[in-house]
């Protein structure tokens, strides 16, 4: 199968149907030819990734990668496990088995506080922000592991988020929904990442400020931050990013670029709604 198909089956053989890659194996996919990177290339390698919460396991033998600055989204029904990969790859869940690598470093069952150091960044849904310090203060601590604040890193995200800086003095809690998720991502990008984690970044934002949300992460891609985000609102994440992967139970279901996943009847039908 030559690389300008939609989609393959990536169990090793061609089906007609669907036209979106149906994942058992992420070397598998670059085995059919389709135009994804293989994990020597690969920014981050996930491979048969099991992992959950003490004893209940949650993912089973989940495989994913993000290249450098690719923009990478996870969609699926509720509890099919995504926020638990984001959290698996940060070191905030018990590891069953697989394998976590990152700029070519095995960091599977790293602590958070240790793949900060290597270049990761991760956004989580709530509790996002210290509500009781300032805006300021919560920029500074998003480069608390350094001996002091990088100016020029935090002039950058006033320049991408212009807000913030207007109200650097006011307490943090005191902000909007969308200001606070603001205050997240800009704090997550004081140590200028090369990965950006995000968990649902327009949950709780009211309608009219959805596609500002989304239109700030695109920017952020187009600065040369790699995006790998879980969302909720799966067929805008989708319209966006470069490739999708769709979770069900645990498990990979669908791989492939983002407009093909949106526009296979399939995944349109048993996951965006028709």
């Amino acid at each position: 199968m030559s690389s300008d198909d939609e989609g393959a089956v990536v169990d090793g053989s061609e089906q007609d149907t669907p036209e979106a890659a149906t994942v058992s194996g992420q070397q598998a996919a670059t085995d059919t030819g389709n135009p994804f990177t293989t994990a020597t290339d690969s920014l981050l390698q996930v491979s048969g990734l099991d992992a959950g919460y003490g004893d209940l396991q949650i993912l089973e033998g989940v495989d994913l990668n993000v290249e450098a600055g690719e923009y990478v989204t996870v969609v699926g029904p509720n509890g099919a496990g995504k926020s638990t990969v984001m959290k698996s790859i940060f070191g905030l869940t018990t590891l069953m088995g697989g394998r976590v690598e990152f700029g070519g470093a095995d960091i599977t069952g790293e602590k958070p506080e240790d793949v900060i150091h290597l270049g990761l960044g991760y956004v989580p849904q709530s509790d996002n922000i210290f509500p009781s310090l300032s805006v300021l203060e919560n920029l500074e601590m998003g480069a608390y592991i350094l001996d002091e604040v990088p100016q020029e890193q935090l002039e950058a995200v006033f320049d991408r988020f212009p807000i913030l800086e207007e109200r650097k003095g006011q307490t943090a809690g005191n902000l909007s929904g969308g200001q606070q998720q603001m205050l997240a991502m800009g704090r997550a990008l004081m140590l200028d990442p090369d990965l950006l984690l995000l968990d649902e970044p327009s949950a709780g934002l009211a309608p009219d400020l959805v596609d500002d949300m989304f239109d700030r992460i695109d920017r952020i891609n187009d600065g040369g931050t790699a995006i790998l985000m879980v969302e909720q609102n799966a067929k805008e994440a989708l319209r966006r990013c470069d490739r999708g992967y769709v979770l069900v139970q645990g498990e990979n279901r669908f791989m492939d670029r983002g407009t093909a996943l949106l526009n296979d009847e399939q995944v349109r039908r048993e996951f965006l709604g028709g």
